[in-house]
């Protein structure tokens, strides 16, 4: 049978071709995206490889000023992820999709809470990664089956640069925080990307959408946008708190507040969320554990019991080091002396990283006497260097009694 409406009549409901049916770039387009909807996908847009040649100039400049900080992988083989032809030089088309988080309440109002920790909203979940890429392994099955074409399916995983051509897509644009915002959806989608050597229709690149607002830029705690549509990623709470394998510099601890994991401020103050949806995703929505747990709790948490609390989450990613480390700084920030008695237990924990989280946060916390009481007897078999400095610079800053 050629292409045409009886062929795809038979393309329709969540399940693959029995028989190979040859349809129009059109009318394949159009079954597609009724088969993302059929799997959850909330939007989907077709680009060509080609479309972000303008978006490799910024990227270049992106790492050519060091702002991408440890995040190494970024600057591997950059031609990679500025041309999807040099991934895969089969491309005809590049497929983007994205799936709906919005979340059920602000995030920042969590920020007033001090003694419990804020977790992105994208973390409060199970792992998008393996919801996403189930999704796209099923609709680049139908997607073969239909085409006969060869595909390639990525989640943030591989050198693919999803905001740019996610923008070039029609999906939404790149605002002044440089995430990706949509006008049905606002601040909340992941994005995944289907490869093709189909030759698809394109769709209409979105414009940007974000006029003189700067709502993004001025909420940000640690000022981590130099100018608008720039990120200096080494500033920015969610690298400091996932990406970051050290300590936090001193500069940013204050300004972290009690984020453990990642910042929403910048996607929760944008005014097109007036738009935003809540996420249809059951999988995707807010354990309850995981919307405002007690710091006090999560300062507890020994290997074990980090990997039973985040097996499903983003979070378990950083380790239960770093994670402790980002627990330990907003104990710090809590103005709440109670929560004390945690960071001086942590003093004599395994992890160098720990112990100097702990360190400062016993700093915010107790009076200089006891704080220097503390510090004498725990320098004295301290055996890393960067704790030593940590209690050094922090024996100026303790609280008078």
């Amino acid at each position: 049978m050629a292409g045409g409406r009886a062929g795809l009549a038979e393309l329709r409901g969540p399940r693959l071709l029995n028989r190979a049916v040859k349809l129009s770039g059109a009318d394949l387009k159009s079954a597609l995206a009724q088969e993302a909807r059929a799997l959850g996908f909330d939007s989907i847009g077709v680009t060509d490889p080609q479309s972000i040649a303008p978006a490799a100039e910024h990227f270049r400049e992106f790492l050519a000023a060091g702002a991408h900080g440890d995040m190494d992988w970024l600057a591997t083989s950059p031609e990679r992820r500025t041309d999807p032809r040099v991934l895969w030089p089969g491309v005809r088309s590049v497929i983007m999709l994205g799936v709906n988080y919005g979340p059920d309440e602000s995030p920042l109002q969590i920020l007033e809470k001090r003694s419990r920790g804020a977790i992105s909203v994208y973390a409060q979940g199970d792992d998008y990664h393996d919801l996403i890429k189930k999704r796209l392994k099923a609709l680049a099955r139908w997607l073969v089956a239909a085409s006969g074409d060869e595909v390639k399916v990525f989640v943030d995983t591989a050198a693919v640069m999803e905001k740019p051509l996610a923008q070039a897509a029609g999906l939404g644009w790149q605002g002044k925080h440089t995430n990706l915002v949509s006008r049905e959806l606002g601040s909340w989608l992941f994005l995944g990307a289907i490869y093709t050597a189909s030759d698809l229709p394109r769709d209409e690149a979105d414009g940007d959408h974000c006029g003189s607002c700067r709502a993004c830029q001025d909420i940000c705690p640690t000022a981590a946008f130099p100018a608008p549509y720039k990120l200096d990623a080494r500033r920015c709470i969610s690298y400091l708190t996932i990406e970051n394998k050290g300590p936090i510099p001193h500069e940013f601890r204050k300004a972290i507040g009690n984020r453990i994991y990642g910042c929403d401020d910048c996607l929760a103050v944008c005014p097109w969320n007036k738009f935003a949806q809540q996420g249809r995703e059951a999988k995707l929505a807010a354990r309850p554990e995981l919307r405002a747990p007690e710091l006090s709790e999560l300062a507890r948490l020994d290997d074990g019991a980090f990997r039973a609390l985040f097996a499903k989450s983003p979070v378990k990613r950083i380790g239960r080091d770093r994670f402790v480390r980002n627990v330990l700084i907003a104990i710090g920030n809590s103005q709440d002396a109670s929560l004390a008695p945690e960071a001086e237990r942590l003093l004599a924990d395994d992890s160098a990283l720990v112990r100097g989280a702990a360190v400062w946060a016993l700093a915010q916390l107790v009076g200089r006497e006891k704080f220097g009481a503390l510090a004498s007897r725990a320098t004295a078999g301290e055996s890393d260097a960067a704790v030593r400095a940590e209690w050094r610079i922090a024996d100026g800053v303790s609280p008078s009694p």
